[in-house]
């Protein structure tokens, strides 16, 4: 997904940046059991190692390099294989951080110094000696001209005191930063010495790896974690990851249900019918509601350029049929990109469902016969929600050709770096995935996002400003309201259509202990057997 800040969800790609800051979870949490953040990594949790966990993904990893990549998937496989100082753990009904095995010191000096000392033993494979701070200083440095650069806003460098212990210091105070980036994606360290070997870059091979998995893939059939031999740390529950590429979240649910697969994420109406019939030997798991769909609108093309003409739109669809006809009620309204439990979450939006004044605006902007594209992925949800939209904006007389895409080109066609098909966007669902702070989730839309995440092609001055102060607030009602603002902003452009926070549910045997970040990637080396 997108760089910078790449927030699209597992199944989308997750691709985003920043933070965690936790919210609440759905009412059928405590029903279905919350997803569980094994503490660390204690011994008795994984006294029982051995054998194959069968998961699912949704795609090949295209670029493992995590300034690179879009998210989701490859951020699960960088989990696996290389080292972060920092992990998500669950305190209550909130997420918080902890210290991984990686290091024996993690510490919030100061508001701008973060200190850290490696853990003695863990070596990069292919002979590239051990790990060192200056790794680290390698690694999150060279973010700061990634596509990931958005995560690393705040740091000024990492002054390296040791072989093994540095300091992270920030050029503001940030205090989500140990959550927003050290626990995420494009928080993995990389081996410098071997980055150089590479080239630089490298998209589907690690050039080194630390950690109990190593990783090869066969496109278009499945990735192998097979266990390290130059591991010394704990050992994982399973010695072998089965990920077997599955493109339909329905197929997916037919593997597991055949006992082809351990784990697997579901699908709205089969976590409506789990939960009211579980199978025996059968669980679900939540983590989180840290979605955010909408159907965007490119406000550029000649057809939607006359905000008027947007603003029908908005107006014209019916969101609460969507949540019924294609969640099946399981999913949180949405009022905007700000997830439910975050600061800055709106309770309501600046329109309603109302096709008599849709119509109304309709012909006071003289756009009578328009016909549009809707693109969107090809999964059950999101076209059974382009499905409603269609029937919707037909009764306002507009025509909308639904055009369903494989997540290969529709993650592809809103960059400009990926071709011209931007230029022909008109409408599309969206789905972002977040992590728990709502400086996340805004800055794919500031003005220097256009043509990279910022699909619908707007810049203000204010939200760019409004952006930057969320940063650098800490006051938290002030907040509160910068986040709020700055969603009214966006929907005053009249490009947005807010749908819903879907719920990242997955289903499971009951003899495996299911890990997951609270934007729904999966941690299989956190795994457990119970």
């Amino acid at each position: 997904m997108p760089c910078s800040g790449q927030g699209l969800s597992r199944e989308d790609r997750n691709m985003k940046h920043t933070g965690t800051t936790r919210r609440g979870f759905l009412g059928t949490t405590a029903a279905l059991g919350a997803l569980g953040l094994a503490p660390a990594w204690t011994t008795a949790a994984f006294a029982q190692t051995g054998g194959t966990l069968r998961l699912r993904i949704d795609g090949d990893n295209d670029v493992l390099d995590p300034g690179f990549m879009t998210g989701g998937i490859e951020i699960e496989a960088q989990k696996q294989c290389l080292p972060f100082l920092a992990q998500y753990a669950r305190d209550g009904d909130t997420f918080t951080w902890e210290p991984t095995y990686f290091v024996t010191k993690l510490e919030q000096r100061d508001a701008t110094h973060i200190d850290f000392e490696l853990a003695e033993g863990l070596v990069w494979s292919n002979g590239y000696g051990p790990v060192m701070a200056s790794d680290v200083k390698f690694s999150y440095e060279r973010m700061k001209d990634s596509d990931w650069s958005g995560y690393f806003d705040a740091l000024d460098h990492v002054e390296v005191t040791g072989d093994r212990t540095g300091t992270i210091v920030l050029n503001k105070p940030f205090a989500p930063f140990i959550m927003i980036t050290l626990c995420h994606g494009p928080g993995a360290v990389l081996s410098e010495k071997a980055m150089a070997d590479a080239g630089g870059k490298f998209t589907t091979s690690f050039p080194a790896v630390c950690g109990p998995y190593t990783y090869e893939a066969t496109p278009g059939q499945r990735a192998v974690f097979s266990a390290n031999p130059d591991w010394t740390g704990p050992k994982p529950a399973f010695d072998r990851v089965e990920c077997n590429v599955i493109t339909e979240v329905k197929a997916a649910e037919l593997a597991f249900e055949a006992g082809e697969l351990d784990c697997t994420e579901v699908g709205a109406d089969t976590l409506a019918r789990y939960t009211k019939d579980m199978p025996e030997g059968t669980g679900i798991a939540v983590a989180g509601e840290l979605q955010y769909m909408w159907m965007g609108m490119n406000t550029e093309h000649p057809k939607l350029q006359d905000i008027r003409v947007r603003k029908a739109i908005q107006h014209a669809v019916d969101v609460d049929t969507i949540l019924q006809g294609a969640y099946s009620g399981t999913t949180a309204k949405s009022h905007g990109i700000i997830c439910p439990g975050l600061t800055g979450q709106r309770d309501s939006a600046g329109y309603n469902y109302d096709p008599a004044k849709a119509r109304a605006l309709l012909d006071e902007a003289g756009a009578s016969g328009l016909e549009l594209t809707l693109r969107t992925l090809n999964n059950q949800e999101r076209m059974l929600a382009a499905q409603i939209i269609q029937a919707n904006l037909m009764q306002i007389g507009i025509t909308v050709k639904v055009l369903p895409l494989d997540s290969g080109p529709f993650w592809e066609m809103g960059q400009e770096s990926k071709g011209d098909t931007w230029q022909d966007l008109e409408l599309w669902l969206m789905r972002f995935g977040t992590t728990p702070d709502p400086y996340e989730a805004t800055q794919w839309f500031t003005s220097d996002q256009v043509g990279i995440w910022n699909w619908e092609r707007w810049t203000d001055e204010e939200y760019d400003r409004l952006y930057q102060d969320g940063i650098n607030e800490t006051d938290p009602q002030k907040r509160h309201d910068i986040y709020v603002r700055m969603q009214e902003i966006m929907e005053n452009t009249g490009a947005y259509v807010w749908i819903n926070h879907e719920p990242e549910a997955f289903v499971h045997s009951t003899a495996v202990g299911v890990n997951a970040a609270p934007s729904g990637e999966l941690n299989y080396r956190r795994f457990t057997k119970t």
